[in-house]
């Protein structure tokens, strides 16, 4: 197994969505945002479910584990939402749609030997049905919190909601394909793409303290709001005009852009 930092695992909670059947890949190329028909047995790829609006029913990652089967996970209240969204859509396509159960763990340091995870900062797969081994140690809740938010990454009912749009979130470069055809949602997706830019972006602050839902207050006006929060980090929607070194305050405490927010 190829590392790259010390290893360690850590509980990522999911929910899985079984879609297998002759007509599986075509089905979920019609109806999630990435290139499904481009993934070799065992590969995957993030993606996401939209409306019309492209607004996000579902992040998820899809994993083709045989040529007609594939597993998408997601997370863990969205489950029967995914599933029964694309039991909606199905019509007449030989495709079977229906959850799974499974246990897992993540496996931070390791890029093999498990299912691609890219939400952390850090080299990490997700490992499913098997027991994590027992002389790694084991990070909690909170550190693996503050590797996903250092890292910039969205997280459905905290950073992402559906008055979010996918490219305030960074989730454009992660989960979509403008290349593979047509998949709901697209066109607003892809118009903002080609002949706009978002009006805000998500950002990881430095801060000392912060709480969810505060608001992001620059030049004495409020330009955006605190979605995620831990000692010394946040992240965060802010309006694009607000200059990448400004001063900001966040109930009261200073400020800053830790990195480049998405473009």
């Amino acid at each position: 197994m190829s590392t790259t930092t010390s290893l360690s695992v850590a509980r990522r909670p999911r929910a899985y969505v079984r879609a297998a059947g002759p007509d599986a890949e075509d089905f979920l190329q019609r109806m999630v945002s990435n290139d499904v028909v481009a993934l070799a047995v065992g590969a995957s790829c993030e993606a996401l479910l939209l409306t019309a609006k492209g607004r996000v029913i579902a992040p998820m990652r899809v994993v083709r584990r045989r040529e007609e089967d594939f597993l998408l996970l997601t997370e863990p209240e969205l489950g029967e939402r995914l599933a029964g969204e694309l039991t909606r859509m199905r019509f007449a396509a030989k495709v079977e749609i229906a959850t799974e159960q499974h246990a897992s763990y993540l496996l931070l340091g390791a890029d093999t030997g498990g299912i691609s995870n890219a939400e952390y900062g850090v080299p990490a797969v997700e490992v499913l049905d098997e027991d994590p081994p027992a002389d790694l140690s084991e990070l909690g809740e909170e550190e693996l919190e503050t590797l996903r938010i250092q890292a910039g990454t969205a997280r459905f009912g905290k950073d992402i909601d559906d008055q979010v749009l996918p490219a305030e979130a960074g989730l454009v470069e992660r989960a979509v394909s403008f290349s593979k055809g047509c998949f709901p949602g697209q066109e607003p997706i892809a118009r903002l793409h080609y002949r706009g830019h978002a009006n805000r972006g998500l950002c990881v602050l430095e801060v000392e303290d912060a709480k969810a839902g505060t608001e992001i207050i620059w030049k004495g006006k409020p330009v955006g709001r605190v979605t995620s929060a831990v000692p010394g980090r946040a992240l965060g929607y802010v309006r694009t005009e607000v200059p990448e070194d400004a001063v900001l305050d966040i109930g009261g405490a200073e400020a800053r852009h830790a990195r480049m927010r998405p473009a």
